[in-house]
């Protein structure tokens, strides 16, 4: 039996073996790659003869004068958008509870959730026409109020805040079918005696709806501050140019700058494994956070 079950299972293990050879030569064959921020790395020698320098790349990291704004850059945008990654879908998931017609409520549903199989390619060029300061539709708008138009990707002021929006608006749709989904294992029994208590639906929202999605808005709070360090690279890189690199410059941006426009290899590759070692602290930690107060592990 025990051989007739391994057959059995044979064709579930080969249609694992690609991802597998995918996750070994693209995540696990590149960590080689790693020693590079210890060398001063000239690509015509390779690894295995660039010259090593020991830590002086991340005491050269440490002394550049824009790494400490592209720290904070990161960090602000990230958490900006956690937090609106967090309570706009929640808002959004209670208020299309209360909708009652299921056609209008799937057909926004659809609506919400199509921007996030959008690439920021594609998003990136219609985002830079609608928020032009001279033709662009939010302008126009604005300027039917009286409003002077604002260079939402060229004003560094803006350029966090357009970042925080445009992404929420991309993927705040996952989020509320998450939340969608919490809401239907609440036990309806308590809404009907909230009901026959007397209870408002504002009442019965605070008391019987938020308490039963708690679990998972816990479990998605906490394993979100494992991006704290992710502001995201395909959406600023595709958005952002030197007019707004003070405040809108990320460490994404920064490490390919670093490596594929200016050559410094090993800086680069610094500033990479520092950001990946924060990283991996701070999944861990959210890990165990998540498992402490939802019940849920990762590993």
């Amino acid at each position: 039996m025990g051989t007739r079950n391994k057959l059995k299972s044979l064709p579930l293990h080969l249609m694992l073996l690609p991802g597998v050879i995918l996750t070994l030569v693209f995540s696990y064959i590149p960590i080689m790659g790693i020693v590079i921020a210890f060398q001063k790395f000239v690509p015509s020698k390779g690894i295995f003869h660039s010259k090593w320098i020991g830590l002086d790349n991340f005491r050269y990291m440490l002394d550049m004068p824009n790494f400490t704004s592209v720290l904070w850059n990161t960090i602000f945008i990230a958490v900006l958008k956690i937090i609106a990654g967090l309570v706009i879908p929640i808002i959004f998931a209670l208020l299309l509870n209360e909708v009652s017609g299921a056609l209008f409520k799937r057909t926004i549903q659809t609506t919400i959730y199509f921007p996030y199989f959008l690439s920021w390619v594609i998003l990136g060029g219609i985002l830079i026409d609608i928020l032009s300061p001279s033709s662009g539709i939010v302008n126009q708008f604005l300027g039917m109020f009286g409003m002077k138009p604002i260079f939402f990707l060229g004003n560094d002021q803006w350029f966090p805040f357009t970042l925080v929006l445009t992404d929420t608006w991309k993927g705040f749709g996952y989020g509320t079918i998450v939340y969608l989904a919490a809401l239907t294992g609440i036990d309806q029994s308590l809404y009907e005696a909230a009901t026959v208590d007397g209870a408002s639906r504002w009442k019965q929202m605070l008391n019987v709806t938020l308490p039963g999605m708690l679990p998972i808005i816990t479990l998605m709070t906490v394993l979100s501050l494992g991006n704290v360090l992710n502001a995201g690279f395909e959406q600023v890189f595709n958005l952002y140019s030197p007019m707004v690199y003070s405040t809108g410059d990320i460490i994404d941006t920064f490490v390919y700058r670093l490596g594929l426009v200016e050559a410094q290899y090993g800086v680069a590759t610094s500033v990479g494994l520092f950001k990946s070692v924060i990283s991996l602290v701070l999944i861990v930690v959210s890990n165990k956070l998540a498992n402490r107060y939802a019940g849920y592990r990762i590993f």
